[in-house]
């Protein structure tokens, strides 16, 4: 089992906003790794506090993931943390190693993870 991290930001606290986000960080997560759906164990979203119009999970279970145990979350609040922001970590079923998983971070979230934009 590998796991992999990820996070999006949104604009604004709208349904259709945060289900395409959601399903966008989802897809290029599972394309970037090579992830067959049917391996995800479960999906951990947490979503800040701003986010309240739907569940994340939402998102996944449109685009087909419906076999993985998905919950949500809400982050825990920071002075001066980054706002509108879901965060997701999937557990995978597989023999990937951890230095080999492509975390992806989209739109603001990067300033998350300065060391992967480094990197690039």
């Amino acid at each position: 089992m590998f796991t992999i991290r990820g996070a999006t930001t949104i604009n604004e606290d709208m349904k259709d906003e945060i289900l395409n986000s959601v399903e966008e960080l989802l897809s290029k997560i599972i394309e970037a790794n090579n992830i067959d759906k049917e391996k995800i164990i479960s999906i951990i979203f947490s979503a800040t506090k701003d986010i309240k119009s739907v569940y994340p999970a939402e998102g996944a279970r449109k685009m087909g993931i419906t076999n993985a145990s998905l919950m949500c979350l809400q982050e825990m609040e920071v002075e001066n943390s980054l706002e509108r922001c879901i965060r997701v970590m999937l557990l995978v079923n597989g023999d990937k190693n951890q230095t080999e998983v492509k975390n992806i971070y989209l739109r603001d979230s990067i300033i998350l993870r300065p060391d992967i934009l480094e990197g690039k």
